[in-house]
């Protein structure tokens, strides 16, 4: 399948290849590898392909067959920082890069970590000292932490089913919805958070999962560094893993990153981050993000819990929470997703990392998502 455009891109089953191909569709810049070896994935193989899993229907797959049931593209386990297995789909390889979506919040997640660290800013700050033009809208009162939590004030309505919510409209910005855009629309990411006035609820109410909160932050981040997203990424996060391919990022028509959904990078790299994740932030010998950073994602007080409790996604992980752009099961257990089933998978009690890229043929299949889970988690068992 090879006949693929902008206006088609979403759809199943052309996202099969489309969603490898994302550079040849929009304006895009590059994270570069770094110039060194890559870091070492050393390959020893497991025979976890004869696992049996109960999906969500109670029927017993192989993990073949909750592979293909769950429209994989890429699946890769590493425990103990080795690769035990490894498997490619729809013509990818594992030099393949493949659309990330919403694990590109996460890298910015890490990446504010590291800032602030460093005292480029407090994450008690409000995002108006940094995009003072946002003073007069819905982010008038919005903090960074309130933005990586999802907790902050504004209206926005993230309903994957609904042709024509706020997070397409948004996205439409950098082409990925065409059908929505005319000579009215926002010509950037930052015009289109200008545009947003209304506000659902006071700052850290609720929990309420929003894109736009993470393009604010990437706007944030350039203002208070004076630095391109992509350069910082590539100097804090890209080069320190020694990745083995570039990344890829859309942007908006003025360059800015679409770092809400719009990361693009192949699964063993992928696997690197979430391994220094595992790793509270180290990867071969170099502290990338602050321990501390990563304990205070995944450890949080009472209130983290129960406002992801009263959400909509407090069922799909019942106990866990949402913050810094992670999503967290228990504080041994985290993980990055993203819409048509993108997933990092992080378990500190077993020392396994799960990376699995998706062309789900919807966007927020919630019984397909629940049979990822329940496969990520049989084989981090099992691995």
């Amino acid at each position: 399948m090879s006949d693929f455009n902008p206006k088609n891109w979403l759809n199943a089953p052309i996202n099969k290849t489309s969603f490898q191909k994302v550079e040849s569709l929009f304006e895009t810049i590059r994270l570069k590898r770094n110039p060194e070896e890559p870091s070492e994935l050393p390959l020893k193989l497991s025979a976890i392909d004869s696992i049996k899993i109960q999906d969500i229907e109670g029927r017993s797959q192989s993990l073949d067959e909750m592979l293909l049931s769950t429209h994989t593209d890429a699946f890769l386990v590493l425990k103990g920082g080795e690769i035990i297995f490894e498997e490619y789909f729809n013509g990818m390889k594992p030099e393949s890069v493949h659309l990330m979506n919403s694990i590109t919040k996460s890298f910015i997640g890490m990446l504010a970590g590291i800032l602030a660290s460093k005292g480029v800013f407090d994450i008690k700050d409000k995002v108006t000292k940094y995009v003072p033009e946002l003073g007069d809208g819905a982010f008038s009162d919005t903090t960074i932490q309130s933005a990586l939590d999802m907790s902050a004030a504004v209206r926005f309505e993230e309903n994957y089913d609904e042709p024509f919510c706020d997070f397409w409209k948004e996205a439409s910005v950098v082409g990925w919805r065409p059908d929505l855009v005319d000579e009215n629309s926002p010509k950037s990411l930052l015009d289109f958070a200008l545009s947003l006035k209304e506000k659902e609820q006071e700052e850290i109410a609720g929990y309420h999962y929003r894109s736009v909160l993470t393009n604010v932050m990437g706007m944030v981040i350039e203002r208070a560094t004076n630095k391109k997203i992509q350069d910082l990424l590539e100097e804090h996060i890209w080069h320190k893993l020694k990745t083995e391919q570039d990344a890829v990022l859309v942007v908006d028509r003025v360059g800015l990153p679409f770092t809400g959904a719009g990361m693009n990078a192949c699964a063993r790299d992928l696997a690197r981050f979430g391994q220094m994740i595992l790793n509270d932030g180290l990867h071969q010998g170099e502290q990338i993000v602050p321990k501390d950073w990563i304990d205070s994602t995944r450890m949080v007080e009472d209130a983290y819990r129960d406002r992801f409790a009263n959400s909509d996604h407090g069922e799909m992980l019942p106990g866990g929470h949402y913050k810094n752009y992670m999503w967290v099961a228990n504080p041994e257990e985290m993980m990055c997703i993203g819409i048509y089933g993108q997933t990092i998978h992080i378990n500190r009690n077993t020392g396994v990392v799960i990376v699995k890229f998706s062309s789900f043929p919807d966007p927020a299949d919630e019984l397909m998502f629940a049979n990822t889970f329940i496969l990520l988690s049989s084989v981090s068992i099992s691995a």
